[in-house]
């Protein structure tokens, strides 16, 4: 199984996973357009999808399904909620074309095995995912604002995590958003902050080679640099060290990380 982070930020969100048999995007929050030349830049064929999975109905990453389901009469895998909760703007969309899950159970897409699970965030029912191929595992953890026992059990010994560290305390407290909105990312229906991230990860990580991408960095309230340090430094502080027993990988909000295999563990 391989995969990539094609975007992630409030910009836009969507990450591309493969293996021999399937091919599966995780929400599409940019245009038409620019997922397509995201897809090229990694190599991946648009029109070799086979499905979209979707973990919430904002914006940020369902934007681009209405357009990317119609132009390659894709299938849409998300819960009840959220398609009752998408946007006008995603457009209409076939109802043979959504197949709904039940938040909790798993699927069977090709050779792949794709559990979600709730997580906190002001959406309808938002989810995050574990995708299984045979013994690897990709869990993706973003949009929540804490992590509790259950995602923990759930994404514990995946090979490779994509875990959200939306912002630094300090910088969002001080920044220029209004009250309500800095309130709201705070809140437990916001956003996961570096040191939140750092302290969730201690709990899920093994230290056995597993790839962190840490994803969904505000564009104002954080910095690459930043959140990479403050989750090194409490990570190391506890006795995992970065680098060897665990790989801290960046995400971007305007490029693609290159298609990787989802184990590189040795």
């Amino acid at each position: 199984m391989k995969f990539s982070v094609l975007a992630s930020g409030s910009t836009g969100n969507a990450i591309y996973v493969e293996t021999d048999r399937f091919r599966v995007l995780i929400d599409a929050g940019l245009s038409g357009k620019r997922l397509e030349k995201l897809l090229r830049s990694i190599g991946a064929d648009p029109a070799s999808l086979d499905a979209i999975l979707v973990t919430h109905e904002h914006i940020d990453h369902v934007k681009g399904l209405g357009v990317f389901a119609r132009r390659y009469r894709l299938p849409i895998h998300l819960n009840e909620a959220t398609w009752r909760s998408l946007p006008s703007s995603v457009g209409k969309l076939e109802e043979d074309q959504c197949h709904l899950f039940d938040t909790g159970s798993a699927l069977e897409l090709g050779d792949l095995t794709i559990e979600s699970f709730p997580i906190s965030h002001d959406a309808a029912e938002p989810v995050g995912f574990c995708l299984h191929h045979g013994r690897e595992t990709l869990g993706l953890v973003t949009d929540t604002g804490y992590v509790n026992r259950r995602i923990v059990d759930k994404v514990a010994g995946a090979d490779a995590l994509i875990f959200e560290a939306n912002h630094d305390v300090e910088m969002l407290r001080m920044g220029a958003y209004p009250w309500n909105v800095k309130r709201r990312i705070l809140s437990d229906v916001g956003h996961l902050s570096n040191e939140d991230a750092a302290e969730a990860l201690l709990d899920i990580l093994q230290g056995v080679g597993e790839n962190v991408y840490l994803a969904h960095l505000s564009q104002d309230n954080n910095l690459t640099e930043l959140a990479h340090l403050t989750v090194k430094d409490i990570l190391q502080e506890n006795g995992l060290r970065v680098g060897k027993d665990i790989r801290l990988q960046q995400t971007h909000p305007d490029r693609a990380t290159p298609l990787r295999p989802v184990s590189t563990k040795k």
